[in-house]
């Protein structure tokens, strides 16, 4: 894979200012931890503890097995594992190669994974033995966590003078969501993720004494800013390996993390359950939320939850990583309403319609092997349009308030849903809701919302929902006109709900 191109110009200002690096790749981190704090705990999975010193070296060894299977600089390696270990030490050992890692979520089966294996033109894969069939029906390189992933640990450290990659090169392969019919690639090299995220930890108040804990799949950018947060400083990752909210719960009482990175689902489902009640959350000092639009409601009651701990809100996506967050000296209720700040080097606008537009050293540089995508995601003057709308707020604060594909136009009055639905999950009886335009033979479009209950034994009503908006003084032309009740909502890996997949049945 080729190198992110970048105006030279706009190189030498980013290196001037500090916010990309020479010293950003994950072999000079990883080599500068096992100098400083060889005994220290790198991975920390139920007790299990590996040192960095114990990391470093089944890194390297892992490098030479995947260099003795023909992986070199530049090569893509896909990688299908939940949060565990091994998936940290393949993403270092496939960057130390100066190859690039390509993630694939978890859900993703034959058709998913045949897609993305060939447009990413793929050489070798990691996977599960459950997985291991589909990968091996369409590349040769093949490795199983467990007996194959031990026979690369059996062998040789790699050469010490094995050419070290630039901060310039490419390090990750990484697709949109899937909330599009087509997914896009989004590489990135070192220098925009790694660089942002050497410059997050500062404002997030991260130490290498810190323990980070990430809820979310650490196959999507929001996962991997965790760990990549944590090897910035040298923290210790804290590992769950899938999410259910008992197994968070559990392991934020026995793991003691103090950075939890999390999604407005998992926040819901725990408190759902009773968890906060049940179990010692106290270790936390720093709570970040992100990966879907979080109701203030809820910041606010997870807040309360952990009285000693910052709540903030995070807004980022594929393509930019983290650009906007809250921090933790910030009051509760700019996190509650907000997304944040622009993070170090980030600069925001809004387009006509509010649409938050974004450029700085996290901006990828354009979809792999898809100009016209990388043509339609910037504007003439070179600021990547996100896709979606915010309204700005004091102190450079943006809070967000939907998508620009949500826009339900009814009778040629245009609306964005978001509110409604932050209202809806807000009902006592809902748990999540999502409102999707369906088609009306008057009015063009009219609203249709989606709803799973927190008890399925009970039951709701359009007429019971509708007097809750209305007492809440919500315009009426905002009000949903059908209710359909579903046992789960279609989400992407990182818990957003994917809309597209909402379909209205038939009237009648």
């Amino acid at each position: 894979m080729k190198r992110p191109a970048f105006d030279p110009a706009i190189e030498r200002e980013y290196m001037a200012r500090g916010w990309w690096s020479d010293e950003d790749t994950l072999p000079k981190w990883l080599g500068r931890h096992l100098r400083e704090r060889p005994g220290a705990a790198a991975i920390d999975l139920g007790g299990a503890v590996l040192t960095w010193e114990a990391l470093h070296d089944r890194v390297l060894r892992v490098a030479e097995g995947l260099r003795q299977r023909g992986v070199g600089a530049g090569d893509v390696v896909a990688i299908q594992l939940p949060n565990v270990p091994e998936f940290l030490i393949a993403h270092l050992a496939i960057a130390r190669l100066g190859a690039v890692m390509c993630t694939l979520h978890m859900p993703y089966r034959g058709a998913e994974i045949e897609a993305l294996l060939r447009h990413s033109g793929a050489r070798a894969a990691f996977c599960t033995p459950k997985a291991g069939e589909i990968f091996r029906s369409m590349l040769a390189q093949v490795v199983e966590i467990g007996p194959q992933f031990a026979e690369l640990e059996r062998c040789t450290p790699l050469a010490a003078s094995h050419p070290q990659p630039d901060a310039r090169d490419p390090f990750l392969l990484l697709y949109t969501s899937g909330t599009t019919a087509a997914p896009k690639g989004v590489a990135h090299a070192y220098r925009t993720m790694l660089g942002n995220s050497r410059l997050g930890v500062r404002e997030h108040g991260l130490a290498a004494a810190d323990r980070i804990l990430c809820a979310a799949p650490l196959s999507h950018l929001y996962g991997l800013y965790s760990l990549h947060c944590a090897w910035a400083v040298g923290a210790c990752t804290v590992l769950l390996p899938a999410f259910t909210p008992p197994d968070l719960a559990a392991a934020v009482e026995k793991g003691r993390p103090t950075a939890l990175w999390t999604a407005p689902a998992h926040v819901a489902a725990v408190r759902a359950q009773g968890l906060f009640e049940t179990h010692d959350w106290s270790s936390l000092r720093l709570a970040i939320v992100s990966g879907s639009r979080a109701a203030p409601e809820l910041v606010r009651s997870f807040a309360a939850k952990l009285p000693k701990c910052a709540v903030t809100q995070l807004w980022g996506m594929t393509e930019i990583q983290a650009g906007l967050y809250t921090r933790p000296g910030d009051p509760l209720e700019l996190s509650a309403t907000c997304a944040g700040r622009p993070s170090p080097g980030t600069e925001v606008r809004l387009g006509e319609d509010g649409e938050i537009q974004v450029r700085g050293p996290l901006v990828f540089s354009g979809y792999l092997d898809n100009p016209q995508a990388t043509r339609n995601a910037f504007t003439a003057d070179g600021w990547f349009c996100s896709g979606d709308l915010a309204e700005k707020r004091d102190g450079n604060a943006y809070a967000i308030v939907g998508r620009s594909k949500d826009i339900i136009n009814r009778g040629g009055v245009k609306f964005n849903p978001a509110d409604v639905e932050s209202l809806l999950d807000s009902h006592p009886k809902i748990f999540q809701s999502a409102i999707v335009p369906m088609p009306d033979p008057i009015l063009g479009e009219k609203a249709c919302a989606f709803v799973t209950l927190k008890d399925k034994a009970q039951s709701v009503a359009l007429e019971e929902l509708v007097a809750w908006l209305l007492e809440k003084n919500i315009a009426k032309n905002k009000l949903p006109e059908r209710l359909v009740v579903i046992d789960e909502m279609p989400v992407t890996p990182t818990r957003k709900i994917i809309k597209g997949r909402l379909r209205v049945p038939d009237a009648g």
